[in-house]
């Protein structure tokens, strides 16, 4: 009933934007695709000058993918019975050198999660269970030579057999070596279904049991050693026929025995992400009912946005996927983009929206109160100094006891106080891994609030400061003759000092080998002494005031 009374509420919705606050609480998300390097890396690692520049690459991708605010990178780990990382199970990917089972040189997905942690993002290792390729590729026959009867042939592609027992453990093995020597955020379980074009022998309240098994195995690996880590996986956008409206044979209970809301009703996943690659009454009468079946936990459907892409045919409008991203967030939910390349590609212009219009603002993934609700503990000491032209902030590292997950820690900025912490305008730093942070051209205006994130994703309450930073002003000793200059940071590179008036022009340039300044022609006032690099940054290191009796 619920279900149907929440259609016309979805069809309203089509013509809503959200012009309200920002949410603080929001997955933001991103599929990057490594299969064939669709997404990532197009150059391949052979030498260490490569090794670099496929390296370099990522980073570029993560940065813009940070400007827009994407929280969430869903990396493909483990590609078709081949990897991203050194497994004892299977051997490398080619799209990482070009040729299947060599080594790339170094480990990419610890690589990745590093680069994703400075950027306060989150990195889900996303897993491909049932395909494993083509029949005769590295990935598929190494393992049906190990594992003969644990795969099918379909066409000339290799699938793990859902019937067979042993294939939840095999899988559960390979999520649970990603998460014993890797700090990932989460395991993202993609095509954990029974192939569409198999023709069942079996009923399907018995293909989803043995789907569900598969889930329960893999659950059960990861959150024996870390319970923080989520679990989820990308089930077919429609998860079945409703009352009003038919899935038109295909949605994700009926047809491939994925029970997707059954596994947030039961505890087996922290998140969906449906692929919703539909639009109009394929897609929201069913967007509102993955809403209403959530279950307390997170669901962010996937968009496919390279519907947008003129090459591949479909030539959706921009406002086809813009519409469907403010209905998903007037429904509460998160969304995600298939895949990340038509997004930093700006297809049609679908950056430039979420950069400039939808998310303006960062936001927090939603903490996982299903697995622990409870607050760590509030940072403490909170100190604000200035080294040259930047503040810096630090506080007292937060210990947890045994056991529990890292900690880490957000800060916010307001020119009001208590800063409102619940507002995420006024978040600047978010799951920083050390107690400190460094802000470029600070004023003088802005209070801080610091709190602490387990990797469950509960904050603490916030230490504030109490006032605005009024920095020190050093001032610099003379005597309207002769200016001392003084000693600087050795690790600044700089090529010359430059003395400049209050009202900002440039007074005097001299070479930094000089040890003191001729002022003799200044006027009297107050001048400021700035430390100048050859790319002509400058950087303020003193006052002074010249007056002469």
């Amino acid at each position: 009933m619920f279900r149907k009374s929440l259609f016309l509420l979805a069809f309203c919705l089509t013509a809503l934007v959200s012009w309200g606050q920002a949410p603080k609480y929001e997955v933001r998300a991103v599929w990057l695709t490594t299969l064939k390097s669709l997404d990532w890396p197009s150059v391949k690692a052979t030498s260490p000058e490569s090794i670099e520049r496929q390296k370099q690459q990522l980073r570029n991708i993560l940065d813009q993918l940070g400007r827009a605010h994407v929280n969430t990178i869903l990396l493909q780990t483990r590609i078709r019975a081949t990897s991203l990382y050194p497994s004892q199970y299977e051997p490398w990917d080619a799209c990482l050198t070009g040729k299947g089972g060599r080594s790339p040189g170094y480990d990419p997905l610890q690589f990745a999660i590093d680069e994703c942690h400075k950027r306060g993002m989150e990195l889900h290792a996303w897993v491909v269970t049932i395909p494993v390729g083509k029949w005769n590729d590295i990935g598929c026959k190494q393992l049906r030579e190990r594992h003969p009867n644990m795969l099918m042939k379909l066409g000339d592609e290799g699938y793990m057999n859902p019937e067979n027992g042993q294939t939840g453990q095999y899988i559960a093995n390979i999520c649970r070596e990603i998460v014993e020597n890797y700090d990932v955020d989460g395991i993202h379980l993609d095509y954990i279904r029974y192939p569409e074009n198999l023709k069942l022998r079996i009923s399907r309240d018995q293909g989803r049991e043995n789907i569900t098994s598969i889930v329960r195995s893999i659950h059960k690996s990861i959150k024996s050693v870390k319970p923080w880590v989520k679990l989820s996986c990308s089930p077919i956008g429609k998860f079945c026929d409703l009352t009003r409206h038919s899935s038109r044979g295909w949605n994700a209970y009926d047809k491939v025995c994925q029970d997707a809301q059954g596994w947030l009703r039961d505890g087996l996943m922290d998140q969906l992400y449906p692929m919703m690659y539909f639009k109009d009454d394929q897609f929201y009468p069913f967007a509102v009912d993955w809403a209403a079946n959530t279950h307390g936990r997170t669901v962010a459907p996937g968009l496919g946005i390279w519907m947008l892409s003129r090459s591949e045919g479909s030539n959706w409008a921009l406002s086809d996927i813009t519409r469907e991203l403010n209905v998903l967030r007037e429904l509460g939910m998160g969304h995600t983009y298939f895949r990340s390349r038509f997004f930093t590609d700006n297809t049609k212009g679908i950056y430039s929206y979420v950069e400039r219009y939808l998310d303006t603002y960062p936001s927090l993934t939603p903490p996982m109160t299903w697995e622990s609700d409870a607050k760590p503990p509030r940072p403490e000491g909170l100190q604000l100094s200035l080294e040259g032209n930047r503040l810096r902030l630090r506080w007292k590292d937060v210990s947890t006891p045994a056991g529990r997950p890292d900690v880490l820690y957000n800060v916010y900025a307001s020119t009001e106080t208590p800063v409102d912490v619940n507002d995420v305008r006024n978040l600047v730093a978010k799951r920083l891994s050390c107690p400190c942070l460094t802000i470029d051209g600070e004023d003088g205006r802005h209070f801080f609030a610091v709190t602490s994130l387990d990797r469950y994703g509960n904050e603490s309450d916030a230490f504030q400061s109490q006032q605005p930073f009024r920095p020190t002003i050093e001032w610099l000793p003379n005597d309207g003759k002769q200016l001392q200059l003084p000693t600087i940071d050795p690790s600044i590179d700089y090529s010359y000092f430059s003395v400049v008036s209050l009202a900002g022009t440039t007074m005097i340039i001299r070479p930094a080998t000089d040890k003191s300044l001729n002022i003799r022609r200044l006027p009297e006032g107050v001048y400021s002494l700035h430390a100048v690099d050859k790319k002509k940054n400058s950087r303020r290191v003193g006052q002074f005031i010249v007056k002469r009796f």
